[in-house]
């Protein structure tokens, strides 16, 4: 396990304060000045999870209401909303300085039986076929302060290979749809909930960029002042997040300062697991005087 698969294992590890009432890490996760939405998510659902018996989580809905602050823990306050039959459904608020920065909704479900059918995965290379995300931002070192370039290669507990990749500084103007391979080797000795977990962590990545590619933009070009607003994960079949995961991702329509953008997660052999879609602000950057 590396030191990166550590660390993101013990952010997900919230910590018991009362019977409904749990804290997080805030430090730790892909971004350094805000809290990771992924991170947020996770941990909420984590959160979640200590108040369900032997139930799987089959959704989730996450409104981000205020960015995270990572130097301080994030709280999370579980409301137990209902214990059915079949279902199971909690409530979880994430407050930081005495307000909410997220709140989410999750539902838990039994091991049932219906019918079966789903989208065949796109035809892609194998993941191996891409270049590792270390190996890129390599390539991209002397295009940042000497400030930002320990942060920009320093190591990541997910592995990332990019599908079509797009230089981050002079995007070309591109289709939506937005690929990427990615999977966890520390997963392997995870449990059904800690890949939920894990994959909701991962969920956020590269998936509001769909959105900026046919406007040729980027995280990096300083023209947009973005932020995700909620996020939704359907989960669909079994996770096994130390194996290759195809993250085929498209953004249908953005306007009105926002972008919608949506993915389905599948196995490398085809499985549809999960189902994200996500909505951001998108507006243009005041530029500084």
């Amino acid at each position: 396990m590396t030191e990166a698969e550590r660390i993101l294992l013990d952010l997900l590890n919230v910590e018991r304060l009362e019977v409904d009432l749990f804290r997080g890490t805030g430090s730790g996760g892909e971004t350094p000045t805000r809290i990771f939405g992924g991170q947020v998510i996770a941990q909420a659902l984590a959160a979640a999870y200590r108040t369900v018996d032997d139930r799987l989580c089959h959704s989730l809905h996450a409104y981000f209401i205020r960015p995270g602050d990572p130097t301080i823990p994030v709280i999370y306050q579980v409301d137990r909303a209902r214990d059915g039959g079949s279902f199971t459904t909690r409530r979880v608020v994430a407050i930081q300085h005495g307000k909410q920065i997220l709140n989410m909704s999750a539902s838990f479900h039994i091991k049932d039986e219906g019918w079966d059918h789903q989208h065949p995965m796109p035809d892609l290379d194998t993941p191996e076929s891409y270049p590792a995300r270390t190996e890129l931002r390599q390539k991209y070192l002397d295009r940042v302060p000497e400030r930002m370039r320990s942060e920009l290669i320093r190591e990541r507990p997910i592995e990332v290979r990019e599908v079509d990749h797009l230089d981050p500084f002079n995007p070309a103007v591109s289709d939506d749809r937005n690929q990427i391979w990615f999977r966890m080797g520390a997963a392997a000795s995870a449990d059904a909930k800690t890949q939920h977990l894990l994959l909701a962590y991962a969920s956020d990545m590269n998936l509001m960029s769909s959105g900026m590619r046919p406007h040729g933009l980027s995280w990096f070009t300083g023209e947009v002042n973005g932020a995700s607003l909620d996020h939704t994960i359907w989960f669909h079949a079994p996770v096994h997040f130390d194996n290759w995961h195809l993250y085929a991702m498209d953004s249908p329509w953005s306007g009105q300062g926002r972008n919608f953008n949506r993915g389905s997660i599948y196995t490398e052999d085809g499985v549809l697991v999960a189902s994200v879609a996500q909505e951001g602000l998108m507006r243009r950057a005041q530029k500084k005087p």
